[in-house]
């Protein structure tokens, strides 16, 4: 296998137009009644009036769809077929892809991802390790000094606390410490974040961690269109990218349009994508939390209040453009993760604002976090440790001065 001859991808990576909610233009449009109800007359102003009304619902239609940044859908796939497919499209396009971690094999996946890539790759591109991450990692990251292209699943990331290591000391640091002569073309990808019910050590969100790193990119899929394009972007980049999925949206269906399911589709890197257009407040998020950030929004809107919601999609690097662009545009912002606030997500993005936007700002930036706790065990204690729905309402209410304010009830 180390004799395959290493064949680079192009990295040409084009943002997919969002895609639309199959919603029919025509739904709310009043037809008219048979010409034998009613006297006979003169048809044109009927013919208009209905012309009209079709208008005004393709109107709404169009509106609709640029709010959630959707593009005309060709069909529904979930994020564990997103996954799947890019794997599938990566291994079958270069053969120094291979695939390796605990169960991906005769197992299939601990979550099916790598579901018939056995069958079709054989046991030489989809490896079945020991139950040993720094061991198999370190063989990964082996492998990508002699220019292969390894994907390693890591269960759970909880787990690459084990292999941290070679992540960091090895994978990151190897370009810069080899002057640009060893390249780390390695992906390192699994569940990542709280799931339900398992307990404090396998519950903790590592995007902080990982992109505290220089020499690491991460990455956190919310759609079954950021899942496809950025796997695929992460297989294709020279450099070590720590690619963290929700276990909980494996099972997730989103529209995607044609020109996502295209072989040659991915989302760039360090590139944010708008998931909801508003005027009043910014709402940032990435994975999990951009569901609920959306749903938010939507309680928002019945509220009076037109919230834009951003779907992070890459950690490190981060695009600061966007959303400092979108806060200039509402003057007020909210920062959603699940991970621990300190030192988290949504501090490096207050501060980035506050860098470059502070006189722009109406409101305090309003930060929603996991408690500062270890997770729960008890079902009714992990939901309260976890970031809800209603808590980012509170928070956009606050920012728009529709609530009181936290510190004037303490």
């Amino acid at each position: 296998m180390l004799g395959v001859a290493r064949r680079r991808l192009g990295s040409g990576c084009v943002s997919a137009p969002p895609s639309p909610p199959p919603r029919s233009p025509l739904a709310g449009v009043r037809l008219p009644r048979s010409a034998s109800s009613r006297p006979h007359r003169d048809p044109f102003p009927l013919v208009a009036q209905v012309l009209g009304q079709l208008a005004q619902a393709l109107r709404l239609a169009a509106t609709a769809a640029s709010a959630r940044g959707y593009s005309a859908a060709a069909k529904e796939i979930t994020v564990r077929e997103a996954l799947n497919s890019a794997l599938d499209e990566e291994m079958s396009a270069d053969p120094s892809v291979f695939l390796m971690g605990e169960e991906v094999g005769e197992y299939q996946g601990a979550y099916k991802i790598s579901k018939g890539l056995l069958d079709k790759y054989g046991p030489d591109r989809v490896l079945d390790t020991p139950i040993t991450e720094a061991g198999f990692t370190g063989i990964g990251v082996g492998a990508a000094y002699h220019g292969l292209r390894p994907v390693v699943e890591f269960m759970t990331f909880n787990f690459s606390m084990q292999a941290i290591d070679h992540i960091i000391n090895s994978a990151a640091k190897s370009n810069y410490m080899s002057a640009g002569q060893i390249s780390v073309p390695i992906v390192f990808r699994g569940p990542n974040g709280a799931a339900a019910g398992v307990g404090a050590q396998h519950s903790q969100c590592y995007a902080a961690w990982y992109a505290h790193v220089p020499g690491l990119k991460v990455l956190a899929p919310y759609s079954a269109e950021d899942a496809r394009g950025l796997l695929k972007a992460a297989i294709r980049d020279p450099d070590p990218v720590v690619f963290l999925e929700n276990e909980l949206l494996y099972g997730e269906s989103f529209p995607v349009s044609a020109e996502v399911l295209d072989s040659s589709f991915c989302v760039p890197i360090g590139k944010a994508k708008i998931e909801r257009q508003g005027k009043d407040v910014t709402i940032t998020a990435f994975s999990k939390m951009v569901g609920y950030a959306l749903q938010a929004a939507d309680i928002l809107a019945k509220e009076g209040i037109s919230a834009e919601v951003i779907n992070l999609r890459s950690i490190r690097p981060l695009d600061r453009a966007a959303i400092n662009a979108s806060v200039r545009k509402t003057n007020r912002l909210v920062t959603v993760e699940e991970g621990f606030p300190q030192h988290g997500i949504g501090a490096e993005i207050c501060m980035s604002v506050v860098e470059d936007s502070f006189e722009y700002l109406d409101a305090p930036v309003e930060r929603i976090a996991g408690a500062d706790v270890p997770m729960p065990y008890a079902a009714n204690l992990e939901r309260m440790a976890v970031p809800q729905v209603e808590d980012i309402v509170r928070a956009a209410k606050r920012a728009c001065y529709r609530a009181v304010p936290m510190a004037a009830t303490a």
